[in-house]
């Protein structure tokens, strides 16, 4: 069976990776693919509950292991039209609590991670004329007490896609989206005072990939090149 391939200018998203694909976003970003006639694969660190979709098991921290992954996942289908970066950690705390090799693992995994992702995806994306939406945050925009590793890497995130989209224009389509709070399981690791005490202004992830698909059903020659979306009473922006 042949993987159907993006037409542009149609909602079809085509052939999309996507990390952190088996929970949160990434799921919601799988879902959102499928019913819109794409076909999704997903990379990520536990894919025990990921039946419907191909997917690779791997820590997008570990660059050899995503280059390998990347090469694995784009070749099975053929080639790829879009890359979604959902992966995403947070360790809480002050920055003298927080011990380095866990402030050094956010850095790894949301900033170092999506750059080996997209590193590894840009020969099929460029063979595609695909495009990228890189996952940022509020909190890549807006800077909170102790969260200076995640501040740091959604910061990061968001200057690199941006210097991306400016070395590759006319290349391949980057999108910098910058979700607020959402209703995942993103909060269960933090100690209690770190998790929302009130969990009526997450946005449903569900909104997001919307978002997400409507990026990457942009006409050729037309991108959205940066979306903040959030719940209307979001607390973290502006």
């Amino acid at each position: 069976m042949t993987a159907e391939v993006n037409v542009p200018g149609t909602n079809n998203p085509g052939r999309v990776l996507v990390t952190g694909g088996a929970s949160g976003l990434g799921a919601a970003v799988v879902d959102a693919v499928l019913k819109a006639g794409g076909t999704p694969v997903v990379l990520d660190r536990d894919i025990s509950n990921v039946s419907a979709v191909k997917a690779f098991e791997v820590d997008v921290a570990d660059r050899a292991a995503v280059e390998a992954a990347v090469k694995e996942a784009a070749e099975s289908l053929g080639g790829l039209e879009a890359v979604v970066t959902a992966a995403g950690i947070d360790r809480c705390g002050k920055l003298a609590d927080v011990e380095a090799t866990e402030w050094e693992k956010v850095i790894g995994v949301n900033l170092m991670g999506t750059v080996s992702v997209v590193r590894a995806a840009l020969p099929y994306l460029k063979a595609s004329h695909g495009r990228v939406v890189t996952v940022a945050s509020t909190l890549g925009k807006r800077a909170v007490a102790d969260a200076t590793a995640y501040c740091a890497s959604k910061f990061g995130v968001v200057g690199f896609s941006h210097a991306l989209a400016a070395e590759t224009g006319g290349e391949i389509g980057v999108t910098t989206m910058i979700p607020g709070g959402m209703k995942t399981r993103f909060f269960d690791d933090r100690t209690e005072q770190y998790k929302p005490q009130d969990d009526s202004r997450l946005n449903d992830p569900a909104n997001t990939a919307q978002a997400i698909l409507f990026a990457l059903s942009q006409p050729t020659g037309c991108e959205v090149r940066e979306m903040l979306i959030c719940h209307e009473e979001e607390g973290s922006w502006p």
